[in-house]
């Protein structure tokens, strides 16, 4: 079965060229992509059970919530305390990883991304 990743990123240029980089993974069936453009909506359909995640991708910097109150959001909720996310964002501070890493976040990735590197790090973390 297809393991569920998902994205979100407040723009549709960063989720479009993350969804370019994994198409060989979504076109094999190894992975099912998912993105989202506002982290409070994604928040919302966690909270109601109506969505789900082996594998969140998150941006720090967004308008409506930044990804690292997300990340703590979801952290905070049983069913998803273990699950892993990885923090992809132009931020590169060592606070901001501390941060991270304090909520439980899996690893941090700096825009630009290379995309062999993305599809390695979702293949490490899903074990796939």
């Amino acid at each position: 079965m297809a393991k569920r990743v998902i994205i979100v990123d407040d723009s549709r240029a960063v989720v479009a060229t993350a969804e370019l980089a994994l198409d060989g993974l979504i076109g094999s069936g190894v992975i099912e992509f998912k993105a989202y453009l506002n982290p409070e909506e994604l928040l919302g359909l966690l909270r109601n059970g109506s969505e789900n995640f082996d594998l969140l991708i998150s941006d720090v910097n967004m308008p409506e919530m930044n990804g690292l109150e997300l990340a703590r959001a979801i952290k905070s909720d049983d069913r998803y305390k273990t699950k892993p996310i990885i923090i992809l964002t132009t931020e590169s501070s060592e606070q901001l990883k501390m941060t991270g890493k304090e909520i439980g976040v899996t690893g941090w990735m700096v825009k630009p991304f290379n995309d062999e590197k993305l599809v390695k790090s979702i293949k490490m973390v899903l074990g796939v």
